[in-house]
């Protein structure tokens, strides 16, 4: 608007000058020189009237132009239209992830899927999602574990399964985890009897999860969750080829992995036993691992709380740092090696736990 109004008047001056030098008398000289004067008049005051707020994207060098602000998923760091006022709830789901019960459920739909191994060093997974999503399978859902409580209970996570050991069962009733056990709340699962043989054959979905929070709420007085949440950006590709993490889970071949880079869609890709599942962020954490002494099962026990190394892959890269969680409330993070925290990619991480890095190779 501004600049619309100092074309009129400089268009006009300009007419005028020329007009004057060539042809005229003094009496139009004074009429036109008075016409000049009072468009000048006009857009003065025009000029005066228009509001301030009209010139906001005018750059001025004494005022620095306001960013917009970026919004973003607690859970995802996928970016969003608005600020999310209340944390969503989140439901930590037990999968188990034997042979017998491949190909599995939902689990490439959860946003975060933490794998370390339970007796006879068979991967088991705990996959949490969201009370905003729609997954109408999610399963076969297996027992508890008591390292799995911790992982959960960052999330205030509601934490479904299907019985446990006894070290995870006594944990849950002492800590009052939030407990979906399928044994007592068989009404937030269902059974495949026709695909699959028991045990893997329960399975859940977001409609019967979300059905649970009112009883959860009220049976442990819990109502708005609170957790951390990590530094998410968009990342980009800094690598052009492709490349393999491999992982080592047991002396069954049937049970190792391989996460292969996709520089074209900047993602990894999990290979095992035909199943193919998509992240953006892979982290091999390394933690101590061990037998409960007396356990006739075999079951682990594995070390939750305090920190060690963690190999961070993303875009290509391979970040060597640290992961530190100072209590099960806290959230589990990642730090290179100046100790400033890495920032993942927004969108869906694998952690796979490991007791030793040798079961870890990249090329």
């Amino acid at each position: 608007m501004k600049k619309e109004i100092e074309k009129i008047f400089r268009v006009k001056r300009e007419k005028f000058l020329k007009w004057w030098k060539v042809n005229g008398t003094l009496k139009n000289r004074l009429i036109y020189g008075a016409g000049l004067l009072a468009t000048a008049v006009v857009c003065l005051g025009i000029l005066v009237r228009i509001p301030s707020e009209n010139f906001s994207s005018i750059p001025s060098t004494n005022t620095p132009i306001e960013e917009i602000e970026t919004y973003r998923h607690p859970l995802t760091g996928v970016k969003i239209e608005s600020a999310v006022d209340v944390l969503p709830q989140v439901f930590g789901v037990m999968v188990e992830n034997s042979a017998d019960a491949w190909p599995l459920s939902g689990i490439d739909e959860a946003f975060l899927v933490i794998e370390a191994p339970v007796e006879g060093n068979i991967p088991r997974f705990i996959a949490f999602f969201s009370e905003e999503q729609n997954v109408e399978k999610i399963g076969p859902v297996r027992s508890a574990r008591s390292y799995y409580l911790d992982w959960n209970t960052e999330f205030d996570g509601i934490y479904a399964h299907v019985g446990g050991s006894p070290d995870a069962l006594e944990e849950i009733r002492f800590n009052e985890v939030m407990d979906l056990d399928q044994f007592f709340q068989s009404e937030y699962f269902y059974r495949d009897e026709v695909a699959r043989y028991a045990p893997h054959n329960v399975y859940t979905s977001s409609v019967d999860l979300r059905d649970s929070i009112e009883e959860m709420n009220s049976r442990y007085s819990h109502s708005i969750p609170t957790y951390g949440v990590w530094i998410f950006a968009d990342g980009s590709a800094l690598s052009t080829t492709s490349s393999v993490i491999h992982l080592d889970w047991s002396n069954s071949s049937g049970y190792n992995v391989d996460w292969i880079f996709d520089p074209s869609k900047n993602s990894y890709e999990r290979r095992q036993g035909g199943g193919v599942y998509v992240a953006d962020n892979v982290i091999i954490l390394e933690t101590d691992i061990g037998v409960i002494a007396g356990d006739d099962k075999g079951r682990k026990e594995i070390v939750t709380i305090g920190s060690g190394i963690a190999h961070v892959f993303q875009n290509g890269a391979e970040i060597v740092g640290t992961w530190k969680k100072e209590s099960a409330e806290e959230r589990l993070r990642f730090f290179d090696d100046n100790e400033k925290e890495v920032v993942l990619n927004a969108g869906k991480t694998w952690i796979e736990v490991v007791d030793t890095p040798d079961r870890l190779s990249v090329k």
